[in-house]
């Protein structure tokens, strides 16, 4: 019973990271219609900006959040603006699906050239304390992942659910002509669901660079694991995000603990097709869909 719970409880800590690493995906999935290849790519930035900061500010990596964040938000509005803007509007939608996966692979190249394919890892002063609660351990590192995850989460609920602009992007996702109508700049709407997403991104990946070890090519798994995070929970919402989160992340640390560790991307999948057939809008459905 101890096995299980603890690795109940390290697949819900697991989940968090996903759910805050998939909710940019999800957010300019459903406000664009764009499957964004680069994600990956951004969380990684996020990862190699907070050891970038850890090394040569001295500053804790979730005290560097808000840099990152900021790094993060500009070159998603400018990304968005010019490369993705463009694509859409001299081809299609479907044009952006090979920019991006393009981009990618161009960008983890780039990561490789600069900073080695070598795994590198950041090790705060905290890394190593840890708690018990009955027969159950937690480190500090993962509760603190997890308790910045949730909030970073929470946030961004509030802005969309709370704030103008978060009014203006639901708006403009269900329904762009009616928003183009009621003056809304739709172009710089999208800028900023861009730029949203990077920045989210980016604070996932100072998260996974204090968990995980990471290197150039893990940009691929973590787009797939959005990908799948999205099918399992809907389109559009941080709770959608958090709820496909914490269902991946416990299949996740069930299947390598009671199955084997080699066969949680076999389940990831399996669960992916079973979501495809059964209920293709995830749990919550797109939040985004009233007006369409």
């Amino acid at each position: 019973m101890t096995i299980f719970l603890q690795t109940l409880a390290d697949g819900i800590v697991l989940g968090g990271i996903y759910s805050l690493a998939a909710v940019g995906f999800s957010l300019i999935f459903g406000v664009m219609g764009v499957v964004n290849l680069t994600h990956g790519i951004f969380v990684l930035c996020g990862a190699y900006g907070a050891l970038i900061v850890w090394q040569a500010l001295g500053i804790d990596p979730l005290l560097g959040i808000p840099i990152v964040m900021a790094v993060l938000f500009a070159v998603g509005y400018g990304y968005q603006r010019t490369l993705i803007r463009w694509a859409v509007k001299r081809s299609s939608l479907l044009a952006t699906l090979l920019l991006t996966f393009g981009v990618a692979l161009m960008l983890r190249n780039i990561m490789v050239l600069v900073f080695s394919p070598d795994i590198q890892s950041i090790t705060p002063s905290y890394a190593f304390s840890f708690f018990r609660i009955g027969e159950l351990t937690f480190d500090l590192v993962r509760i603190s992942a997890l308790g910045a995850s949730l909030a970073l989460l929470l946030l961004l609920a509030l802005v969309l659910n709370r704030t103008g602009m978060g009014r203006v992007i639901r708006a403009t996702a269900q329904q762009e002509l009616g928003a183009r109508l009621c003056g809304v700049n739709v172009d710089h709407v999208y800028g900023l669901t861009f730029g949203v997403s990077a920045a989210f991104a980016g604070a996932a990946g100072v998260i996974i660079g204090i968990v995980l070890p990471f290197s150039p090519p893990d940009e691929v798994p973590w787009t797939i694991n959005a990908f799948v995070v999205v099918v399992l929970g809907g389109i559009g919402s941080p709770a959608g995000a958090l709820l496909g989160g914490l269902l991946l992340g416990i299949a996740s640390t069930m299947t390598s603990a009671f199955i084997g560790p080699a066969f949680p991307n076999v389940m990831t999948f399996l669960i992916l097709v079973l979501m495809l057939l059964l209920r293709p809008n995830g749990i919550l459905g797109n939040a985004f869909a009233g007006s369409r």
